[in-house]
């Protein structure tokens, strides 16, 4: 019989992912046969996978496709069967097994999409269940929400009807460690109480020793067990929402801890627009030495940086409305350096966008870009969601790169060419006009390809030309383990093997 483990927090960001991944990782070099799932998830960072129960592909959350390829699988839209993407004003795009059935806010999605919902993740979690050994399940935010406890997929009715043992997970950093456990088990319906099998605690910084008279206390009021007490290490696996980006109007910079002098660091900003999404395209270039990638407001200044990359959005009309409010696309019209425009950025680039009243914000019909690609976008209700391999030959910000580069599209909107224009991308297969690709004019480029800096033929050739930016030498390249096998090393240090007795008993 397969074995389900749920890895259930306190509260959200509290290190579920990290540890889901890392359990995957760690059970898949043991000769395990894992698989990660999560029934619900709610996040614009996501990936084209394979579909599980149709042709072609579908959308899942980043953060189990990380998990997938931890375990050694093929991400499939079984590993999150029920997608949730904000989209602004308490609206979410429902993806269920991979496509999109609609737009609902909060009370709509509970009437008659939510038993489509939960009928699919039953149906995935089976499907897992016939072709692994063992499935590790990530919960969503807190178990304990009690007004959501009839309504809680990703928790209370995973944990039901995958016969789930629980392990719950509380973050140290927050404060009130305790507090939040007990709480949290105070709060949990019986059966489910039942189920919790154990407790760890993540982030932890200090003295163990001064931790452990709160460890006895714990587990002589609960009698639940702590397995483990993770230490505060963050092993670099993907974000998985807005949250752990700066708000709107504030900057933070991602790289800044590498060692490296300032002035021979190349600094990326990256507009921090209100709805963005697949930010997750950033981090490739955040992990090299050197690199600064600057998250800044949308009326922020851009002389002090060596490059600008518009990440993707998730509704492009209100955010291109919002950057011309605050005069960026005046400052990316004065900036001299190399812009690159990632999906939905590509489109703001462009000179218009068609069919606008089709994102769902307003009926407007034409909505101008901001006039630096000779492009425009005409939006359509089909989406384009798929796994590509494209043929490159780089200008302008990929000037010098030539191979194949491969990522996954998600998008509504087909592209075209308003006038001269060139084409980096093509289409191998000869099937589609290489500008619903990408285009560059001179030092700008949009292309719908996510997953861009993931290919490092792309990612050495545009920060070449960053570096170059600013006259400073690149800074040796570093190994380091990959974020999986990162996370692994904490789980197998401070949770294992204890976390793995209730799969070995079952």
């Amino acid at each position: 019989m397969t074995g389900t483990l749920l890895i259930a927090g306190t509260a959200s960001h509290v290190g579920k992912s990290t540890v889901a991944a890392g359990l995957c990782r760690l059970l898949a070099d043991r000769g395990v046969d894992v698989a990660p799932y999560k029934a619900q998830n709610m996040s614009n960072n996501a990936r084209a996978v394979p579909s599980a129960t149709g042709d072609g592909f579908g959308e899942i959350g980043v953060s189990q496709y990380v998990q997938a390829r931890a375990a050694r699988v093929r991400p499939t839209t079984d590993h999150n069967p029920v997608l949730l993407k904000p989209r602004g004003d308490g609206e979410s795009q429902l993806v269920i097994d991979g496509e999109a059935v609609g737009h609902f806010e909060a009370g709509g999605y509970y009437d008659e999409p939510w038993d489509r919902a939960v009928d699919a993740a039953r149906e995935a979690h089976a499907r897992l269940a016939e072709e692994h050994e063992v499935i590790v399940a990530e919960g969503a935010g807190s178990i304990a929400e009690i007004n959501l406890h009839d309504r809680d997929l990703a928790n209370v009715e995973t944990a039901r009807f995958a016969d789930a043992s629980i392990l719950l997970v509380a973050d140290i950093e927050r404060g009130g460690v305790f507090a939040s456990l007990v709480g949290t088990l105070e709060l949990l319906p019986g059966d489910l109480r039942e189920r919790v099998v154990g407790a760890a605690i993540t982030k932890f910084r200090g003295d163990r020793s001064v931790l452990d008279p709160g460890l006895d206390a714990f587990e002589e009021r609960t009698g639940v067990p702590v397995l483990g007490v993770v230490p505060y290490d963050d092993p670099g696996l993907p974000a998985e929402d807005s949250v752990d980006l700066p708000a709107e109007g504030e900057r933070s910079v991602e790289g800044a801890d590498d060692g490296i002098p300032e002035d021979r660091a190349a600094r990326i900003a990256v507009p921090r627009l209100p709805r963005i999404s697949n930010f997750t395209d950033l981090e490739p270039l955040a992990r090299e030495p050197g690199v600064r990638v600057d998250y800044r407001p949308l009326d922020a200044g851009y002389d002090d940086a060596d490059a600008v990359v518009l990440p993707g959005t998730k509704n492009s009309v209100d955010d291109l409305l919002a950057c011309r409010t605050a005069g960026l696309d005046d400052a990316l019209r004065s900036f001299d350096g190399p812009i690159v425009g990632l999906c939905g950025g590509y489109q703001l680039l462009g000179e218009r966008i068609t069919n606008a009243a089709v994102e769902g914000t307003g009926d407007r019909d034409v909505v101008p870009g901001f006039g630096l690609l000779p492009v425009e976008t005409a939006f359509s209700t089909e989406k384009r969601v798929e796994r590509t391999a494209l043929d490159l030959e780089g200008v302008g910000p990929l000037d010098g790169a030539t191979g194949t580069v491969t990522g996954y599209e998600i998008h509504m909107g087909e592209s075209r060419a308003t006038g001269a224009v060139d084409r980096p991308f093509d289409d191998p297969k000869g099937d589609r006009d290489p500008v619903s690709l990408g285009a560059a004019d001179g030092a700008v480029l949009g292309t719908y390809l996510h997953g861009l800096f993931e290919n490092a033929v792309a990612r050495e050739a545009f920060l070449d030309v960053a570096f170059g930016a600013n006259s400073a030498d690149r800074p040796p390249e570093r190994t380091a383990p990959s974020p999986m096998d990162r996370a692994a090393a904490l789980v197998d240090t401070h949770l294992a093997p204890d976390v793995l007795q209730p799969l070995d008993e079952g």
